[in-house]
């Protein structure tokens, strides 16, 4: 997909307010934050931690499994005042209709949650990429900070 950048998420750092999230791509990374709850959804699924009852996003992912559908992939698209916006791509294919692909706005916090349960790739639009500021130095000192290690897993395990 040449108008995207591929990101993975290399942090989840807790803050007084809820949790930080860098992504990156291996040269750059950005941050945004999140409110605690879908910080602790996305560690438990990066931590491979099965809840006794399914979480909301677990929930969500079954519904769609259970129409035939999943998660193709998630985008950020644009940001504005500092709030960056995402889309969710869903791809439906059962016994009732043919192959159909929707478009969802969703919360990047989200999409981030759902993408690492199922596997699907996270993108950010290239253009956006290329204007948003490497965040590599606040990720450093926020470790620092914090005394968590610099590996290359994302840090999780610490909400």
């Amino acid at each position: 997909m040449p108008n995207l950048v591929r990101v993975e998420p290399i942090a989840l750092l807790p803050t007084q307010a809820g949790c930080a999230v860098f992504l990156g791509d291996g040269r750059k990374s950005i941050l945004f934050y999140i409110d605690p709850g879908v910080g602790a959804s996305i560690n438990a699924a990066l931590s491979s931690q099965l809840p006794a009852r399914p979480l909301t996003h677990d929930l969500f992912l079954l519904a769609l499994e259970s129409f035939g559908a999943k998660i193709s992939r998630a985008v950020i698209v644009r940001m504005e005042q500092e709030v960056y916006y995402a889309r969710l791509i869903v791809e439906a294919e059962n016994e009732i209709m043919e192959r159909k692909i929707v478009e969802l706005d969703a919360r990047p916090s989200d999409c981030l949650a759902l993408a690492v349960r199922c596997g699907a790739p996270f993108y950010v639009v290239k253009e956006l990429w290329d204007r948003l500021e490497d965040m590599s130095g606040v990720l450093e000192d926020m470790r620092k900070e914090s005394g968590t290690d610099e590996g290359g897993e994302p840090d999780s395990g610490i909400l």
